[in-house]
């Protein structure tokens, strides 16, 4: 494990003291708030499998009967947690390319980068939000928040592209390889294969230099190739 992905996990439980403010929260009325981000802290504790809502309550400090009101079960509640994760990866990412001009390979490689920052922050919530659970990943409204993130990284590519000259094109296909590099690297730090088999790379410099590579590829392609 590179030292940087080690002081990235490290910071992960300084998020813990939050739930005490919206414990405060909630006796104004912000039960949601309070079970939602309950939910959170204990999906990053024990994962999205160990987690109960009979814990979630007990963590926001409210009856087990409470959640009904706004969730229908533990599903629904896993749902609201996935959809929150991808809004935060939207905001993650559009964050560290905001100072940078859009459509530029530096500010396609700054929001990838962004992307790896949030898996490594958020193990956990990574993996439930891309994992194969479909009573809680195929909720209508979990795809549409999981396609508006990605719609980010078209955006980026379709400015990338008219910067290029190439402003009628579909950014789909450039989107997907750009979004397969990320995930694929932030997949495999999450899941151990990238330290076993080549220890010491630092992901963030793997996805600069394969990223750079496929964007100045595309620079030089002629329209229509």
């Amino acid at each position: 494990m590179t030292e940087t992905h080690q002081k990235t996990l490290n910071r992960a439980p300084s998020e813990k003291p939050a739930a005490t403010a919206v414990k405060r929260g909630y006796h104004h009325g912000n039960l949601r708030e309070a079970l939602l981000v309950a939910a959170e802290e204990l999906i990053a504790e024990v994962g999205p499998a160990g987690f109960t809502l009979a814990d979630a309550c007990r963590r926001a400090g409210v009856s087990t009967a409470a959640p009904y009101r706004h969730f229908e079960d533990r599903n629904a509640l896993l749902a609201a947690v996935c959809m929150r994760g991808f809004e935060a990866l939207a905001r993650t990412t559009g964050e560290a390319k905001a100072s940078l001009p859009p459509g530029t390979i530096e500010s396609i490689l700054a929001g990838s980068r962004g992307y790896l920052t949030f898996a490594l922050e958020n193990p956990e919530r990574f993996k439930l939000m891309f994992g194969r659970q479909p009573d809680i990943t195929s909720k209508p409204q979990v795809e549409q928040t999981g396609r508006d993130c990605f719609g980010n990284l078209l955006d980026a590519v379709s400015a990338f592209l008219e910067r290029e000259g190439r402003g009628g094109e579909d950014p789909m296909p450039l989107a997907l390889r750009i979004w397969a590099l990320v995930h694929g690297v932030a997949s495999l730090v999450l899941e151990g294969p990238l330290e076993v088999i080549a220890p010491g790379n630092d992901p963030g410099s793997i996805i600069d230099q394969a990223g750079r590579a496929i964007l100045e590829g595309e620079r030089h392609r002629a329209v229509g190739d």
